[in-house]
């Protein structure tokens, strides 16, 4: 299988038009046309990552983490760039995810969002645009023995589906009017005189890339010669996508029931917490990795529990004061869990693959308890 194939598989999970601007996603080493056989998960391609790829006969490596952020001025067999040399001396692809996964439905957020039970989980912060484009509305004014026939060639071209319902519209009688003028062919009407019609407002909402299907349609079927329409733009205010998830949990647990569960569901060793340590959660929001400012949405919103990767000095303190508990799991803890279930998504879509998730990827910290 060809990595633009698996790239397309991949995308249909965590589409990459959900990372953050600042990101750097998609194939960052690799020819698109390559035939793949075996896949490594990781969340940090390492030195002991691209050792362990080769002797597994990785021939992609399929990352959290992006392995380039920064423009590279040269790649070279030792320093910084020598485990980017050896995956390319070594035909190996490297494609990244990231904010993508963190975004994307059933992503990274949404699992941290599970081991707490939060019920009907928001994003947060930083929000991106949906990759499918906005929605929009048309609206048309048809003659009332033609409104039937006009609405039906809107909806075959794709135009009135809302979630799991087709052929939406809404239709309103009035008057319209139009004077016919010199050089048109009007299907109702005299030239030079005025004309008022029993006509229907038809209108219906249409997904960005049928918009001028939809409209190519409209103007097949309208019996007037130059029909009138208005296309408006959605704002949708309620379906925001971006990190973090934030919401009530399905039912309360104390902090005992979280640290347990989060230590089952991650398998992290240790955890470090800000704030009270004794309370009952009821409203808690979480976000992988370093959320930065999203904090502040989370001080606000009143919350009794922030689970994340790690926080800043200046962000544990503001998180204090305000009475709220934090839980820092470390940066990559609170991302690699999400790799096991990635690699069931892929597994079931990409048969002819082996995949396999790094055993050589690892926290680079190692927590170790001392003495008091």
């Amino acid at each position: 299988m060809k990595i633009k194939e698996i790239a397309q598989t991949v995308e249909g999970i965590a589409p990459l038009g959900l990372a953050q601007d600042w990101d750097n996603v998609g194939l960052l080493i690799g020819n698109p046309a390559k035939n793949i056989k075996n896949i490594l998960l990781t969340i940090d391609t390492t030195k002991a990552v691209v050792e362990e790829a080769k002797a597994q006969k990785a021939d992609l490596i399929l990352a959290y983490h992006p392995i380039i952020w920064d423009g590279l001025k040269r790649v070279t067999a030792d320093g910084e760039t020598a485990h980017i040399y050896e995956l390319i001396k070594s035909g190996i692809s490297v494609f990244c995810i990231h904010t993508a996964l963190d975004v994307a439905a059933g992503g990274v957020n949404d699992a941290l969002a599970g081991i707490l039970g939060i019920e009907n989980p928001k994003p947060i912060g930083d929000f991106v645009a949906n990759p499918a484009g906005p929605q929009y509305k048309i609206i048309s004014f048809v003659p009332e023995k033609d409104v039937n026939t006009v609405a039906n060639a809107l909806y075959e071209a794709g135009a009135g589906a809302i979630g799991n319902y087709s052929h939406c519209g809404f239709q309103a009688s009035g008057t319209g009017s139009f004077k016919p003028l010199k050089g048109s062919n009007p299907t109702i009407g005299k030239r030079g005189e005025v004309e008022r019609v029993n006509e229907i407002k038809l209108e219906m909402v249409v997904s960005s890339g049928k918009v001028a299907a939809v409209i190519a349609a409209l103007r097949k079927s309208h019996p007037y010669e130059t029909p009138a329409f208005d296309v408006f733009r959605h704002c949708d205010i309620e379906n925001k996508i971006g990190l973090g998830r934030i919401g009530e949990l399905e039912k309360p647990l104390s902090m005992q029931k979280v640290i347990a569960n989060i230590k089952r569901a991650t398998g992290c060793k240790a955890v470090g917490i800000v704030g009270p340590q004794r309370r009952t959660i009821k409203k808690a929001a979480v976000c992988a990795g370093s959320c930065g400012k999203i904090i502040n949405s989370v001080i606000a919103a009143e919350c009794d529990l922030y689970l994340t990767g790690e926080l800043k000095h200046h962000q544990a303190l503001a998180a204090q004061e305000a009475g709220l508990t934090c839980i820092c799991l470390s940066h990559t803890v609170s991302e690699r869990f999400a790799l096991k279930n990635l690699a069931k998504q892929l597994k079931k879509q990409l048969k002819t693959v082996t995949i396999r998730i790094s055993r050589k990827d690892n926290d680079p910290f190692k927590w170790i308890m001392t003495n008091e």
